[in-house]
C-alpha cells in the first residue's frame, strides 16, 4: 500500500461508511475505525442488533470515505474505499478487538463488538501533490470477495 494513503488513514479516527439492504437501498453510518496497514484492515465496533450490523450480515460488500479530522480548503484530502467485512470465524479477525482497543480504550465500557472490514481499494485525493491527484490502491484479485 502507498505511503501517502497509509500515513493519511493513520492519522484519522472517523469514516463513513455505506451499506445495503436487501432493497438495494444504501444505509449510512459513521463510526471510529483503526487501522492494519500491512494487511489492509479496519477495524469498528458496533452492535450486532444495530440496523447497519444485520444489514452487513446479509450482505458484507460495503464503501466508505475517510476525510481529514479537520478539513482545509486549500489542501483537500480524502480517502474512498470499498471492501467488505470478514465473517467471524475468519482468521484475520484474530486481533481485532485487541487493535481497536489499544487505540480506543475509552471503547472497553462500550457495548458491543469489534469488526473487521478488509480492504480491496482505495483512491486517495490529495491536491497537495496537485490539482486532481489520485492515489489508486487494489488488493490482490485472488484475495477479493468473489
Amino acid at each position: 500500500m502507498n505511503d501517502n494513503i497509509i500515513q493519511f488513514v493513520k492519522n484519522q479516527q472517523c469514516a463513513s461508511i455505506c451499506c445495503t439492504g436487501p432493497d438495494g437501498h444504501p444505509h449510512c453510518f459513521s463510526c471510529f475505525f483503526a487501522f492494519n496497514p500491512e494487511e489492509g484492515l479496519l477495524y469498528f465496533k458496533t452492535s450486532a442488533v444495530s440496523h447497519h450490523a444485520v444489514l452487513m450480515l446479509n450482505n458484507p460488500v460495503i464503501a466508505g470515505t475517510i476525510l481529514p479530522d479537520k478539513l482545509q480548503v486549500l489542501a483537500v484530502k480524502g480517502v474512498q474505499f470499498s471492501g467488505y467485512v470478514l465473517p467471524i470465524l475468519d482468521p484475520r479477525i484474530r486481533d481485532a478487538s485487541k487493535r481497536y482497543h489499544r487505540r480506543y480504550p475509552f471503547a472497553l465500557a462500550m457495548p458491543g463488538e469489534v469488526w473487521t472490514i478488509q480492504l480491496t481499494h482505495i483512491k486517495m485525493t490529495d491536491s497537495t501533490i496537485g490539482i486532481g491527484k489520485s492515489i489508486i490502491w487494489e488488493k490482490e484479485e485472488a484475495a477479493q470477495l468473489s
